[in-house]
This record gives C-alpha cells, structure tokens and sequence, in this order.
C-alpha cells in the first residue's frame, strides 16, 4: 500500500504477518518505508506517521519526493526503451551464435548489469539503455556465456573473449557507470 504524504512523499506500507510493532526504514528508492503488523487499520498507519513525524524527519535520510518523482519517470522511460531494444538484442546475439535460453528479464537492479540464472533465465537491467552500444553489447554477451559457464572461469572468459575480442576494453570501461536508476 502506498501513502501519500504532505512532508515525506509516497510512503509505501508493508502489511507484514510475523511484525508485532511498527518499523520505518528508507527503500532502496529513497522512499519512507513503513513496516506495521498484518491487521494494522489504515486510520492506524496514518496516525503512526503523524506522531512519529519528528523522529522520522530527524533519523532517517530520506529523499526529496520531488527526486522520487523524477527517478520514477526516468524509470518508466528507461523500461520502455530497454522493452523495445533488449530482448531484440539478446535474441539476435543468441542465434548468431548458437545460445539457447528460456527467458529474457528486465530488471532494474542497484549493482547488476545482468544476470543468468540455472533456469537458463538471462535478466538485463534497464539501466543499460543509458551505457554505449558496444557495452551493452558485452553485457548480453557475457550473460549469454553463463548459459555454458556458470562461473567466472578460464573457459568463460575464452568464449566471451570468442565472441567479443574487446571484451577487457568494454570490461573496464562499464565501471565507470552505475547500474542503478
């Protein structure tokens, strides 16, 4: 459930089953984050942020919720490019070289470019449509030689470097970016 706050922004709202008390804490989005039992009324929740309101403003770091909002829309631009490009990507890379995988994820995860999971699942973050094409090019190329080595391997890195001779230059140069919207 998510709030809306004069002072805080959007305070998402956590009904959880094993919670005895009523705990705030920042999202990874920089939001206010309310953590309160199962059966905690709504009246509740509301009066819980009012009279913690000082506290909150003085222990947790939180956003400016206009920077919530951008981020927000920065998010949503992002995931539509990343649908349009990505999987189209990662399908051509995959047949022109002989890779088969079950399914293409979006994500948009804080540290991850990618990733590839035992179920043969590869998730690329939408933060790669903000990266130079050849970087996003070796970032489809690296999760597709998971599919062989599910390791960081001698082997691995041949098949990468098989695929992309330039893969330390594009490597070295991706750190320089931040995976995270």
């Amino acid at each position: 459930m998510i709030i809306n706050d004069a002072e805080f922004g959007e305070v998402i709202v956590r009904k959880n089953p094993l919670s005895r008390s009523v705990r705030f804490s920042v999202s990874p989005s920089g939001r206010l984050q309310m953590s309160v039992p199962q059966h905690t009324s709504d009246f509740l929740v509301r009066r819980f942020l009012k009279v913690n309101r000082d506290l909150i403003r003085e222990k947790i770091p939180l956003s400016d919720p206009s920077t919530q909002r951008a981020r927000d829309a920065k998010k949503k631009i992002l995931m539509k490019k990343a649908k349009g490009y990505l999987p189209y990507r990662l399908e051509y890379y995959a047949k022109l070289y002989g890779y088969n995988y079950d399914k293409c994820r979006l994500s948009h995860a804080a540290t991850r470019w990618g990733s590839c999971s035992s179920t043969r699942t590869i998730s690329l973050n939408i933060g790669l449509m903000q990266v130079p094409e050849p970087l996003r090019d070796y970032v489809i190329i690296h999760e597709l030689a998971h599919l062989n080595h599910m390791d960081h391997s001698e082997a691995f890195w041949r098949e990468v470097g098989s695929h992309d001779p330039r893969y330390k230059e594009h490597r070295k140069k991706l750190k320089m970016f931040s995976p995270g919207v």
